[in-house]
């Protein structure tokens, strides 16, 4: 008894108190930050980017497409992209996570996320989601699974993901979506019933991230479906993931 005692006060608590005011470690990229006044337009970050994510005049960067790789970062000679430890970069708008220079994290965070209020009424006390990993690498599913471990415990806000989609009010999407998983994921949108949301979780699952160009691709269901809510990362974080669906809640 004695030992656990002594176990428990050296690891201290395992939960996160706070979800919302929780630091995240100096190392994470998350917000970039752009300066386009120092770009001198060399296409160095463009030629070593591996999801063309980066615009040139204006300088921009696409968070739906970054994989966070740092390469853009470290092969800049005028130093004109950097990423903060910001993490709260979820959003309502695709266009949105398309950011310029001179944006700070306080200007996007403002904006980035326009809840509905018929979302807000109907899930704000309780939002039960499936997830369909639609060809990912595992990467954002393990992180999705993090946020109802003992760390992160989503659960005490009401959001769980459940196993059956009769059971879900919405769908996560993690991955790009290939040909063998585009029918399982319109399967399993169908069978959530109305009114239901969609969450799109990593890189992959937003745009295609690295594999955008992949013929083995079938991503028609974004044509067909809006996603009421878009998760940059790769992968996704699941401080970003919580606190995206909170205030896409408005919690």
């Amino acid at each position: 008894m004695l030992d656990l005692i002594k176990i428990r006060i050296e690891q201290g608590k395992q939960y996160i108190p706070d979800l919302r005011k929780a630091e995240i470690r100096k190392r994470f990229r998350g917000f970039p930050v752009l300066n386009g006044d120092s770009c001198g337009n060399c296409q160095t970050c463009i030629s070593v980017c591996p999801a063309s994510a980066i615009s040139l005049q204006p300088l921009s960067l696409d968070m739906g497409k970054c994989v966070f790789c740092d390469d853009c970062v470290r092969s800049c000679p005028a130093n004109a992209i950097s990423f903060s430890n910001f993490h709260k970069t979820s959003s309502t708008s695709r266009e949105f996570l398309k950011i310029g220079s001179g944006l700070t994290e306080a200007d996007y965070f403002k904006s980035a996320i326009r809840a509905r209020k018929e979302i807000v009424k109907i899930f704000g006390r309780s939002l039960k989601l499936r997830n369909v990993s639609a060809g990912g690498c595992n990467g954002c599913e393990m992180e999705l699974n993090a946020c109802s471990n003992v760390n992160f415990d989503m659960g005490r806000f009401g959001i769980e993901t459940v196993a059956s989609p009769r059971h879900a009010d919405g769908l996560i999407i993690t991955g790009p979506v290939t040909e063998n998983m585009a029918g399982a994921l319109e399967d399993t949108f169908k069978a959530i019933p109305e009114p239901r949301i969609v969450i799109a979780v990593g890189a992959c699952a937003i745009s295609g991230g690295a594999f955008q160009d992949s013929p083995a691709l079938e991503r028609s269901f974004f044509n067909r479906y809006k996603v009421d809510l878009y998760v940059p990362g790769c992968p996704a974080h699941p401080l970003t993931i919580i606190n995206g669906i909170l205030d896409f809640l408005r919690r």
